[in-house]
């Protein structure tokens, strides 16, 4: 009957308000916990049918839960640098137990801290799973398995060293540096100048660099400069403070030569250029163009018409008053000849097709001797472009840019030693006439010097190290060393751990070394509320949420990660009273349904 059916709906509305009061004060109890995700009550009625129209039959009411899993939590900064919120969709992957075959668990609770073993794990005592990263920072080829997740453990006994693989350098070199003549030095007497030993040829200007080894052990390498005539064809005087007034008939400066003798000069596909020394008249011998010139100004300023000016010789005087000749062309061949009398001496009969011109005062030469110096050829040319001594290192050291008509005054020989003085690669560098360095940068936009497999002898690993030369100059003034940095780092211990925004887990140390061991994966769902609440703060899968989806933290539309941060509850203590209340009146009232019935059933039995 409907009296007994009014009893039962009452009944049922008390028990789902006991539920719906359930629910509230679980929400109230975990209004601190952190990651922790509320639930509301979702009301819903059972009707039943009578058979005959005129009869009613109350139903009664029940309640399911439905989760708010989705709503976000207040992100609450803190001081620890392993706890980390999530900002938007998704979880930390999790483990109660790593060394049991457990299911993978869920939460938003990232109040991690280092355990005993160095594993990470929440307040909650679940353990976080990561990508393990790779020697280059690189993820898992299976990234998206969640079989490539491993435990994250930050243990580090043993510390950790990092050895050097880039290092550079900022530095100004002397433009008035006076060059080193190859052939002045006793051995050898054409370029690479000897560097070690006994013939060894003094450093203009030298700067040490402190690297380290796979072994953190630091190695003091040297760096030498030696300002050199270049690898140019060229001819230099053995004579110094020579003036341009100088002539070049002084029996007590040039020896023997004499009014009248002649000698041509060619450089590359230039016209050859002959001139007569002294006071005889220019068109002996009967040479068309043939140039008189008495003083070594005279020559000086003949040579640099007649041959260019810049674009294809030039003739100067060098720091120490000798005369230089040199091609502008590193390919380009430089060819004196004697012509009448023997002014360039013993060397310039038969012709050579590259000299250093020596200008008398040799012994044993008479007049303008000179002997042969072949051009080199620098990196950057092509095999066969250049022709002479070469530098079997030259590999390691930036492409020269302007091959063609390079400075002629801004070579420089660099050298690279080990600390026990053995050289590690030795090349020429060049500077243009504005200062800069005339260089190319490498495929990777490194304009720099490349070593290869170094090997200190102390059983570290070989060493494989870039030294970035960009910032070199070379302006008038002093030597000048701006600035010197490496990145690596002797042996240090491990201070701490901190997560990073992209969600890297990363590792420092004592000697300012940082390594990037992990990164943390948000793990997405299709339907996050439709996972099953685990004890911990935690849920699992199952098939009303979908399947699992890792993704890298602030891609495919998954949240991002806040570092020294922790997610709050997503409680509301304003909403969960107001929801007790009518909780409460509501069950009052189901009851004093109950109370009725139970008078309505009493007015009954007494017409009995």
């Amino acid at each position: 009957m409907s009296l007994f059916g009014a009893l039962f709906t009452a009944v049922s509305g008390m028990s789902a308000q006991s539920q719906a009061t359930a629910m509230i004060s679980n929400n109230i109890a975990n209004v601190d916990t952190i990651g922790f995700k509320g639930s509301n009550a979702a009301f819903y009625s059972l009707v039943t049918s009578a058979t005959n129209g005129g009869q009613y039959s109350p139903g009664t009411v029940d309640v399911n839960r439905v989760q708010n899993v989705t709503q976000q939590g207040s992100i609450q900064q803190t001081a620890s640098g392993t706890d980390a919120a999530i900002s938007g969709n998704g979880f930390f992957t999790v483990k109660q137990d790593p060394s049991l075959q457990l299911p993978f668990l869920y939460t938003r609770a990232g109040s991690f801290q280092e355990d005993s073993t160095g594993l990470l794990r929440n307040s909650s005592g679940f353990a976080l799973y990561a990508w393990p990263l790779g020697a280059n920072g690189q993820l898992p080829s299976n990234e998206g398995d969640i079989s490539s997740l491993v435990p994250a453990n930050v243990a580090f006994l043993g510390g950790l060293t990092k050895p050097t693989t880039t290092a550079d350098m900022s530095l100004n070199l002397d433009a008035n540096q006076a060059d080193i003549v190859p052939e002045l030095n006793p051995a050898p007497s054409v370029l690479p100048l000897t560097t070690t030993g006994a013939n060894a040829v003094a450093a203009d200007f030298t700067r040490g660099l402190t690297v380290y080894d796979s072994l953190g052990a630091a190695q003091n390498m040297s760096i030498q400069f030696r300002k050199v005539q270049g690898p140019m064809a060229h001819a230099t005087t053995f004579t110094q403070n020579l003036t341009l007034t100088t002539s070049l008939t002084d029996p007590a400066v040039f020896g023997n030569i004499s009014a009248g003798d002649e000698f041509t000069v060619t450089v590359g596909a230039t016209p050859p250029q002959q001139y007569i020394i002294g006071a005889a008249p220019p068109g002996v011998n009967g040479v068309a163009g043939e140039i008189q010139v008495n003083t070594v100004g005279d020559l000086i300023n003949q040579i640099n018409t007649a041959l260019g000016g810049g674009t294809a010789a030039k003739a100067t005087l060098d720091d120490s008053g000798r005369l230089v000749i040199q091609a502008d062309n590193p390919t380009d061949t430089l060819t004196m000849t004697n012509d009448t009398g023997t002014p360039l001496g013993a060397g310039g009969s038969p012709p050579v097709t590259t000299g250093t011109l020596n200008f008398a005062g040799q012994p044993g030469n008479a007049a303008l001797a000179y002997t042969a110096q072949a051009p080199v050829q620098p990196v950057g040319a092509p095999p066969g472009n250049y022709v002479g001594t070469t530098y079997p290192q030259q590999g390691d050291f930036p492409a020269i840019a302007n091959v063609i008509t390079p400075n002629t005054q801004g070579w420089w020989e660099m050298s690279v030693l080990k600390p026990d003085g053995t050289q590690l690669t030795q090349g020429l560098v060049n500077f243009n006439g504005d200062g800069s360095l005339n260089a190319s940068a490498d495929a990777n936009g490194v304009t720099g010097i490349d070593l290869k497999n170094i090997n200190w002898n102390n059983g570290s690993d070989l060493s494989n190290i870039d030294i970035d030369i960009s910032k070199f100059t070379q302006f008038a003034g002093q030597y000048n060393v701006v600035s010197t940095d490496q990145n690596g780092a002797a042996l240090g211990l491990r201070t701490g751990v901190e997560i990073t925004k992209d969600g890297t887990i990363v590792a420092q140390f004592s000697n300012g070394a940082t390594a990037n061991l992990y990164k943390i994966p948000m793990s997405t769902f299709s339907n996050p509320d439709g996972l099953q609440e685990e004890s911990g703060t935690a849920y699992s899968e199952t098939s009303t949420s979908g399947t699992n989806n890792l993704r890298e933290a602030g891609t495919g539309g998954a949240g991002f990660l806040q570092p020294s941060s922790l997610e709050g509850s997503n409680i509301d203590l304003a909403d969960e009273f107001a929801k007790l209340i009518v909780s409460q009146r509501a069950y009052t009232a189901d009851t004093r349904v109950v109370n009725t019935v139970d008078q309505m059933t009493q007015d009954l039995l007494r017409l009995v």
